[in-house]
């Protein structure tokens, strides 16, 4: 059985620390360089809304949904 050399360990240790350090602390701020933390916010959260419009037109045109059948010529009152 092959020994894994001490530099391995090192670089195991130093993303395990990296990842105690920087994931609690993540993005949660929204402040910018010539904005508030609202704008900020509010920019994250409008984005947030125009990726699932589009995210919802895009799974809508995949499964056809995104324009009236063509089965029948016939309109339905």
């Amino acid at each position: 059985m092959k020994s894994v050399p001490v530099s391995v360990f090192k670089v195991i240790l130093a993303v395990f620390l990296w990842v105690l350090v920087f994931l609690p602390l993540g993005c949660s701020s929204y402040d910018q360089a010539g904005e508030t933390a609202a704008e900020g916010r509010r920019r994250h959260l409008r984005n947030t809304r125009i990726d699932r419009q589009e995210m919802m037109a895009d799974i809508d045109k995949f499964m056809l949904q995104d324009k009236p059948s063509r089965l029948t010529d016939k309109r339905i009152p």
